[in-house]
């Protein structure tokens, strides 16, 4: 029974059947082709037998492994290897079938390949979560071809593996190179004008072309013979918060990902790039109620907390409570901070609502909104209609991104920092108005 279970029939038996039946057919009206195709007919017989002798006479030829990162990285390419190992001393040819996470919705994945006697198959390929959770691999189905093509025989390795999808660590990443790199102006990172100087001092080092002529130490240069300068760096020990909404307005999916899964990709990456800064970084998340609360600090471990917590969160179809937002922020954070809030909001009325709140906010700590632009606008923009209907979306889209401009003139005018970015620029627009209010101390 097992057997049978694991023996399927390729597409050529069903070409040489239906050949065979055809002449089959023929042989009523030509009696010759009858012994020819009778003839033909035990050939096939012969041929399937000898197919199925091939195919089951070793017991376990063939070896399947696979190897991948232990977490994956969200919305990024994360690359799956499959290893196929002959164990047998005859070649063959084979298709593969990885049963993959539900979540990818991939129902017709299929490798194959020839393998040579003792040799190794390396299979490479690349998914692209996007969503946060537990993805499950579970079996890999290998289907080995006999050499007639008639049948093939099934067997199934259970590899059943758990894969966490974590916020992207890649994206944290590069950004982070992006930052020390001489290329980091190829991708938006803008090294910031200093105004002004730091409290901070560092060293006093010998002048270098370059250096601030207001910064030479003049009593150091008479002692050392040469022109000295004083050497100031960034103020260390500063709090740095990232306040995630997870409310109904960040269910908005763009590319496959919603608005949440963005503002947590760049959290991680801001507060990563803190960290480097010797900054302290907390995290709060809120929607109807508070979520996830993680103190300021900058301990060794606070990046992985960080980012555990991060993996947890998800949206909640309810309106946010900005209300229950400030209180929560004037209980736990008793010192002047930058706090960057991850939010949208698609018009004026929505912004009104909750203006007081961020002006409070605002008047206690260094307030950052982090708002969303609707990156599908521009090609929408671009296409080419007619009609009452087309005419009309034209002129809502407009009104819309007007309204975001508004917004941003609106919170600036108030004195409250923002940022407006397209989904897939939030990462390094985040990063850039962080590094100009360090650039500014304003905080």
């Amino acid at each position: 029974m097992k057997l049978i279970k694991s023996l399927y029939l390729g597409s050529r038996f069903f070409l040489v059947l239906s050949g065979i039946i055809i002449c089959f057919v023929a042989a009523y009206v030509y009696a010759i082709l009858f012994y020819p195709t009778l003839l033909l007919f035990l050939g096939f017989v012969l041929f399937f037998i000898f197919d199925a002798i091939h195919l089951f006479s070793p017991k376990a030829p063939i070896q399947i492994e696979r190897i991948a990162e232990k977490r994956f990285s969200l919305s990024d390419e994360n690359d799956i290897h499959l290893f196929v190992h002959n164990r047998s001393k005859i070649p063959w040819q084979y298709e593969l079938i990885d049963e993959l996470p539900v979540q990818l919705q991939i129902r017709d994945f299929v490798l194959s390949g020839k393998i040579i006697p003792s040799g190794t198959n390396h299979h490479l390929y690349k998914i692209y979560p996007k969503s946060r959770g537990v993805y499950v691999f579970n079996s890999v189905n290998l289907f080995l071809i006999g050499r007639q093509g008639f049948l093939k025989r099934r067997i199934v390795f259970d590899l059943r593996q758990e894969y966490a999808v974590y916020p992207s660590v890649k994206q944290m990443k590069a950004a982070e190179l992006f930052m020390s790199s001489k290329i980091a102006r190829l991708h938006g990172i803008k090294k910031m004008r200093r105004l002004g100087l730091s409290y901070e001092f560092d060293q006093i080092k010998q002048y270098a072309v370059g250096d601030d002529v207001r910064q030479i130490n003049w009593k150091s240069s008479a002692r050392h013979q040469e022109l000295m300068s004083n050497q100031f760096e960034d103020e260390k020990s500063q709090t740095v918060y990232t306040l995630i909404d997870k409310s109904r307005t960040m269910l908005m999916p763009f590319n496959g990902l919603s608005l949440l899964d963005y503002a947590i990709n760049s959290s991680l990456a801001i507060s990563n790039i803190a960290l480097k800064k010797q900054d302290q970084v907390g995290l709060l998340c809120f929607s109807d109620k508070i979520g996830a609360v993680l103190k300021a600090d900058r301990r060794q471990g606070q990046l992985r907390s960080i980012m555990e917590l991060l993996y947890k969160q998800k949206e909640r179809n309810l309106e946010a409570d900005y209300e229950n937002l400030y209180l929560s922020i004037r209980n736990l954070i008793k010192t002047r901070s930058l706090l960057i809030l991850y939010t949208n909001f698609e018009s004026s009325f929505a912004l009104e609502r909750v203006l007081p709140i961020l002006k409070r906010l605002n008047a206690m700590h260094l307030l950052v909104v982090v708002f969303f632009e609707n990156s599908e606008f521009d090609s929408i923009l671009k296409s080419e209609g007619e009609g009452i209907e087309w005419h009309y979306r034209q002129i809502l889209i407009e009104q819309s991104m007007a309204d975001k401009v508004a917004m941003t003139n609106e919170l600036n005018t108030l004195g409250i920092q923002t940022v407006i970015s397209k989904p897939e620029d939030l990462s390094i627009q985040t990063i850039n108005k962080y590094l100009e209010i360090k650039a500014r101390g304003l905080i």
